[in-house]
């Protein structure tokens, strides 16, 4: 649940920066949504920080390094291209996650994952893609951080599980926001928005997508898999089109409320431990489940045990 709140509201990220595009440059965003975000959960967690110890701080570098990528990437790749092909791409993490898992780890990709991978992408794609697809230079930044992102979620899967996760999650913050001010400095004109409509972007990316949905992505990721994370990932889409409707009047065609459907299943499928959740429900009819059903049935009585059957 914590992955899908953090999920919800990096889907209302795409919203946040059209936003706040409009009056800074990239890199200045960037900075902006995670130096403030430091500073709110830093003072929240200080004394987590104050005990931090080396490792966790090599890990927040090595966690921050990678979502510097990931936000570069993303955030020139919502400029260039449509916010449609933008929402499809990055969402293209949940294929790479379970192949770079393979390749690294050597994990089998079971029959129950490539399912929900499959719905996933049909899913996604139903929803987004309203015309004709071609590649185009935002189109690439948005692979490129489809697969960063993927990289940032196998990594942190295996460095949330030996630190202190909440200290962790407070550092990659830190890190990712003096590497995006640094570029900025050199690269663009640094300033702060401008107006109101600007202010309420970079405050939005700070507070929820930022500070709350990574602290909550790097402490909840601690109890699952990287795969069943970047399968979660694919609801981000949904969230998207949903925050378009309600506060930018954009509405989903049918082909979209299919899509939508279709992503939520692929989510259940994923998550539900070993398929039982819908593909190995007991049939209330066969003989074993009516035995257990009469054994929870016996009752104690004056006479012994007796069992109540209708």
């Amino acid at each position: 649940m914590m992955l899908v709140i953090a999920t919800m509201f990096w889907g209302s990220s795409y919203l946040f920066m059209k936003m706040g595009l409009q009056s800074v440059e990239p890199f200045n965003l960037i900075a902006l949504r995670f130096i403030i975000a430091f500073i709110i959960t830093g003072c929240l967690f200080y004394k987590r920080l104050v005990r931090t110890d080396r490792r966790t701080l090599l890990y927040g570098f090595i966690l921050g390094v990678n979502l510097f990528f990931v936000f570069t990437t993303v955030t020139f790749g919502v400029r260039l291209t449509s916010t449609s092909n933008a929402g499809f791409l990055v969402s293209l993490t949940v294929i790479f996650v379970p192949i770079l898992s393979s390749l690294l780890f050597h994990k089998k990709l079971t029959l129950q994952l490539g399912l929900g991978i499959g719905l996933a992408l049909t899913g996604i794609g139903l929803l987004t893609l309203k015309t004709h697809f071609v590649i185009g230079t935002g189109d690439f930044y948005c692979i490129l951080c489809a697969l960063f992102n993927a990289i940032y979620f196998i990594t942190a899967n295996k460095l949330t599980r030996n630190s202190d996760s909440i200290a962790l999650g407070v550092w990659q913050l830190g890190f990712t926001g003096v590497l995006s001010g640094l570029f900025s400095l050199f690269t663009e004109t640094t300033r702060l928005p401008g107006n109101t409509e600007s202010w309420t972007a970079v405050l939005g990316l700070s507070l929820l997508c930022t500070a709350v949905g990574y602290i909550m992505q790097t402490s909840a990721q601690k109890f699952t898999t990287s795969e069943h994370t970047g399968l979660i990932f694919t609801l981000e889409p949904v969230f998207s089109a949903l925050f378009a409707f309600l506060f930018a009047g954009e509405k989903l065609s049918v082909k979209g409320y299919v899509g939508a459907v279709l992503v939520l299943l692929s989510v259940l499928i994923a998550v539900s431990k070993s398929g039982k959740l819908l593909f190995q429900l007991p049939f209330p009819f066969k003989r074993s489940s009516i035995n257990r059903m009469k054994n929870s049935l016996e009752v104690k009585s004056p006479k012994g045990k007796q069992s109540i059957s209708r």
